[in-house]
């Protein structure tokens, strides 16, 4: 299996469960890796998911109304990219940096793993 990888895609977008986070766009950064199967014998463009149609199918989920969770948008986009033919199994992370807490913190992340056998 080949594995395709599209890191820190950057998107403002309304997330979060606070009052002001419907309403002020924040920054979140995904990551989007997906197994896929080749059929045997594939030659040239034949068995290859396009970089393109992964993005924006990031971009479509990221862009498609408030997210209260960011487990609700890596189990999104998770499924979104399950349904594409040749892919057998992705990974999601999504990072957001400005997250409301009492001290210094970098980012909130979220991840998770799924296949299409399961």
């Amino acid at each position: 299996m080949h594995v395709v990888t599209l890191r820190s895609m950057a998107f403002h977008t309304h997330i979060g469960v606070l009052p002001h986070e419907a309403e002020i766009a924040q920054s979140i950064e995904v990551d989007l890796s997906v197994w896929i199967s080749r059929p045997p014998g594939a030659h040239g463009s034949e068995g290859i998911v396009d970089y393109r149609e992964l993005y924006d199918l990031v971009a479509g989920v990221v862009h498609d109304g408030h997210i209260h969770y960011l487990e609700n948008l890596v189990e999104r986009v998770a499924d979104v990219a399950l349904g594409i033919a040749l892919v057998r199994r992705v990974r999601v992370t999504v990072r957001k940096p400005h997250v409301a807490l009492p001290g210094p913190l970098a980012y909130a992340e979220v991840s998770i793993e799924k296949s299409a056998d399961a």
